[in-house]
C-alpha cells in the first residue's frame, strides 16, 4: 500500500544520513545475485554491467558501494553529454544512473560504450528495464545494449522486508521494537520505496506530534493515510 497523507504542519526536518556502506547493506534473496555481482569486481564477464529492478530495491545503495571500492565517478544518464565522456571515465570506472528509455542522449551513450571499450574502463549502469529491452534509433547503439550483460534485483521477501524497516529505522536513530516492525511489514506495500516512504512519515509524525514512535502512532498514520 502506497502511503499517503494530508497536508498538515511540519515538524522541522533534521539532517540525516542514510548510510550506503557495503557492512550495511540488507543481503537477501532479492539482491544476492546482484551483490555478487559487486563483490565480484573486477571479476567480471564484462566491463559494461547492468542493475536492473524497481525503484529503491537497492540499486544506489550497490553503485555506491561499487563506485567506493573502484574509485569510479558518478552521474545521471539523463546528465551524460557527448563531450563529457571522456572526462567522465578518467578515473577507468564510471557509475551511470537511472538509465531508463527516453531519458538519455543515444549518441553520448554511444561513445561512452565505445570508448570504455577501448580505453579498458569499467562501466555500471543503473535502471529499472533491462537495456536489451530499449528501443533506440541507432542501430550500432542497439547492438551494444544487447550485449550489456544486466543483474536483475526483485522486491524483497519477509525477512529482507523488515530488515530493511529496521535499517531505515536506525539511519533515522529512530528506536523501534519489534510489534512496530511487525505491524508494517503486514500492512505497507512490499517495496524499498514504501519501506522507506513509511519509516520516513512516522519520523515526521513522531517529530510533529512530539510522541516517541509506536505501534498506536503507526496504526494513525496508516489509518489516515486509507482515508478519504
Amino acid at each position: 500500500m502506497a502511503i499517503r497523507v494530508r497536508p498538515r504542519q511540519l515538524a522541522l526536518a533534521l539532517p540525516h544520513a542514510e548510510s550506503l556502506t557495503r557492512d550495511n547493506f540488507m543481503e537477501g534473496s532479492a539482491n544476492a545475485q546482484a551483490l555478487a555481482l559487486i563483490d565480484g569486481w573486477p571479476d567480471w564477464p564484462n566491463r559494461v554491467m547492468m542493475l536492473a529492478g524497481p525503484e529503491g530495491c537497492g540499486k544506489s545503495h550497490l553503485s555506491a558501494i561499487w563506485a567506493a571500492e573502484a574509485g569510479a565517478r558518478s552521474i545521471s544518464a539523463h546528465a551524460l553529454a557527448t563531450a563529457d565522456v571522456p572526462a567522465e571515465l578518467t578515473t577507468g570506472a564510471l557509475v551511470v544512473d537511472d538509465l531508463d528509455p527516453a531519458t538519455f542522449d543515444e549518441r553520448a551513450l554511444f561513445h561512452l560504450l565505445n570508448l570504455s571499450r577501448q580505453d579498458e574502463a569499467f562501466v555500471l549502469l543503473t535502471g529499472r528495464t533491462v537495456p536489451s529491452a530499449f528501443s533506440v534509433q541507432l542501430p550500432d547503439l542497439q547492438s551494444r545494449l544487447r550485449a550489456v550483460t544486466a543483474v536483475t534485483l526483485t522486491l524483497p521477501d519477509d525477512q529482507l522486508f523488515r530488515a530493511l524497516i529496521i535499517k531505515f529505522c536506525a539511519d533515522r536513530q529512530m528506536s523501534v521494537d519489534d510489534s512496530i516492525v511487525s505491524y508494517l511489514a503486514a500492512r505497507i506495500e512490499r517495496s524499498f520505496a514504501s519501506a522507506r516512504q513509511t519509516v520516513e512519515l512516522l519520523d515526521q509524525e513522531a517529530l510533529r506530534q512530539r510522541r516517541p514512535v509506536t505501534r498506536a502512532l503507526a496504526a494513525e498514520l496508516l489509518k489516515d493515510s486509507t482515508s478519504d
